[in-house]
């Protein structure tokens, strides 16, 4: 057979020869450094048969990027090895010991397991050394196929797991296990790949929790131990990933929302439906606010749309039977099923059409801060950010084919502009296209229709200059959209908005308007959500800051600490004043000491504290200490009033 390599000359080998043979018919240090290989784009080890006509790339230690993936892959049988001797330690025949699954996840990898007794997260330390043991050994893999039935018979009907996932296999795949070192050592079944020895593997690991895990993700069958690892190339990547978990730990919204008197949730009321205490409503309010004004600058009109809807219009928009799942279940009303709604645009579709449009009307662009629920699978739930009741931040642009691009760019700008306001910087944008191959059941046939709107999209992010990234598969049924993906303070890719163009839908709702010619001609839809929803938006800024909100959105931007209770007179006289400027105070006329109250305001993150003693009430003035940044000295009131003012007003 004939392989071609990237410089494209072609290597003839032996039918059934594997990457290494490759590598060492091409020179014997490639084959001496040869960790792995790329077939066709896709990553393969050493071990895995060639197919002809084929595009092999060998892969070194010194391509540190596909490296890691292998090596991952391998700790996991490091460590399932590891636990088999941990257990043989405690007295436990290997046969005790059952083995689910142990793929390659994002940073890391993990494997289920079926123990005799748990694994106490204290023993991650001992099971952690057991595996450097193992790499030590430097032991090789091998891989090697068999029958199905001699699959089966290696259980021997003793591993429900392992025998369930053979029989799930395709009478057509190949089933392939993997062995470290000799048989004694440790065998698995696996598709792999992985690296031709354990010393091969970088030392820059650490096992990091444990958790319960249903097998096969389903509640009616046994629950595992699921085990966590995570892997990097040096030291130094190693060591910001921990640091990355600690600070995400610090920054978890669920955590501040509490700590900050932010948000609740309560069983009485139902999962996933957020209550919002006071210091959260308000700045859940000023989010809406600030958008309200920045949609009236751009041209939008706002709508209000009902909370429930009768079931046929959800019949012609498509959510019904599409997105039942999604939705909650009916409410019979004379005889009439209602629904909650789950997305607002059926309702700006018929606002869009209650009076007659002309070509002179268009764009008309339709904003609502509307409220919408989702019937979410209660283990998905998170906080904020993954709600059964959310607002989003919606809108609808309704517009001819020869304003697609143009609304698309003042679309891309605006998110710019809110970004910008709000200190976000690290994202990027995804256009997100139809897989006609191989999911023609979602996107049905190519055509114009496609082109001509994916050709729109590409069109405004080339003149807005806007970094993107394509995702196959990622469009909606009714057109190609593009979303903006968010890489958060801690490292974390988080989808936070999207910009959605439609050119179906408003068919099926017969929308219209009246073009140049006199003519009748249907509208492309832009669906439009800067914040994504308020709630998730929230989230995901209280994150981002640590709950250290600017001045402009902190819901208390100021508390006044008197030195003792002769300064309170001072103190309210002081507050009034600075109300009365439109500004956010609070008095600490608790019994605490002072310092006390200095550290309460501290963890609730209030912008500025504001001292006052003896000297402060002679001068007409304050101690402030700004949060972050400690001691800033004396000001005078009305000086720290137009601070506080100023910085309000731009947004700092």
């Amino acid at each position: 057979m004939f392989i071609s390599l990237p410089d494209g000359k072609q290597l003839e080998l032996p039918a059934g020869a594997n990457a290494f043979d490759a590598a060492s018919l091409i020179g014997p240090r490639l084959a001496k450094d040869a960790i792995g290989a790329k077939l066709n784009g896709k990553l393969i080890d050493i071990f895995t048969p060639l197919q002809d006509g084929a595009t092999l790339e060998i892969i070194t230690i010194k391509k540190p990027a596909d490296a890691i993936d292998l090596a991952r892959h391998t700790l996991a049988h490091v460590m399932a090895q590891a636990i088999l001797e941990l257990f043989e330690g405690k007295g436990f025949a290997r046969d005790r010991i059952k083995m689910g699954v142990g793929p390659v996840i994002e940073n890391g990898f993990y494997y289920d397991f079926d123990l005799p007794e748990p694994l106490k997260l204290e023993e991650l330390e001992k099971l952690e050394v057991k595996m450097r043991e193992i790499i030590a050994k430097d032991l090789p893999l091998s891989r090697f196929e068999v029958t199905r039935a001699q699959a089966l018979e290696t259980y021997g009907g003793k591993d429900r797991y392992k025998t369930e996932l053979i029989e799930g296999l395709p009478e057509s795949e190949a089933i392939t296990f993997y062995r470290q070192g000799s048989e004694a050592d440790f065998t698995d079944l696996c598709r792999g790949p992985h690296i031709p020895r354990t010393g091969l593997i970088p030392p820059h690991f650490k096992l990091t929790a444990t958790s319960g895990a249903y097998w096969r993700g389903s509640e009616k069958n046994p629950m595992l131990q699921r085990v966590y690892g995570v892997a990097f190339n040096t030291a130094q990547e190693l060591e910001h990933y921990l640091w990355q978990q600690e600070e995400a730990k610090k920054r978890d919204h669920r955590k501040l929302g509490k700590e900050l008197d932010l948000f609740a949730f309560s069983d009485e009321v139902g999962q996933g439906l957020p209550l919002w205490l006071p210091k959260g409503a308000f700045v859940r309010k000023r989010l809406e606010d600030y958008m309200f004004q920045k949609e009236q600058e751009h041209g939008y009109d706002y709508v209000i749309s009902p909370h429930i809807t009768k079931e046929a219009l959800y019949h012609k928009s498509g959510h019904l039977p599409y997105y039942a799942d999604g939705m909650y279940a009916p409410i019979e009303i004379e005889g009439e099923n209602y629904y909650l709604k789950p997305m607002n645009c059926p309702h700006h579709h018929m606002i869009f059409a209650a009076r007659p449009k002309s070509y002179r009307d268009l764009p008309v662009r339709y904003a609502e801060a509307g409220t919408v629920y989702r019937f979410e699978l209660s283990g998905a739930l998170s906080g904020l950010a993954r709600v059964r009741g959310f607002t989003q931040n919606d809108a609808h642009i309704y517009c001819s084919k020869s304003q697609v691009k143009a609304e698309f760019i003042k679309v891309i700008e605006l998110f710019k502009e809110v970004y910008s306001d709000f200190g976000i910087s690290d994202y990027w944008f995804r256009l997100s296209l139809p897989d006609f191959e191989n999911n023609p059941e979602k996107f049905g046939e190519p055509g114009p229709q496609w082109d001509e709107s994916i050709a729109a999209i590409r069109a405004a992010l080339e003149e807005t200059g806007a970094s993107y990234v394509e995702g196959i598969g990622e469009a909606t049924f009714y057109g190609p959209k593009l979303d903006v993906q968010l890489r958060t303070v801690v490292g974390k890719e988080e989808s936070i908005a999207t910009n959605q163009l439609d050119f179906i839908v408003p068919s099926r709702f017969d929308l219209e308007f009246t073009n140049e010619r006199g003519e009748k001609e249907t509208p492309v839809v832009i669906h439009r959500a800067i914040m994504g929803s308020f709630d998730r938006f929230f989230a995901l800024y209280l994150e981002h800051t640590a709950g250290n909100f600017p001045v402009w959105l902190a819901p208390v931007q100021a508390v006044i600490v008197p030195i003792s209770d002769r300064h309170l007179e001072y103190a309210h006289e002081l507050a009034r004043s600075m109300k009365a400027a439109k500004l956010r105070i609070e008095v600490d006329d608790s019994s605490e000491r002072m310092q006390a109250k200095i550290r309460s305001a501290e963890l609730q993150k209030v912008p500025y504290i504001l001292v006052v003693g003896d000297k402060e009430v002679a001068a007409d003035s304050v101690g402030v200490r700004e949060h972050g940044k400690g001691d800033r000295g004396i000001l005078g009131t009305q000086e720290l009033i137009f601070e506080l003012q100023t910085r309000a007003e731009q947004r700092h």
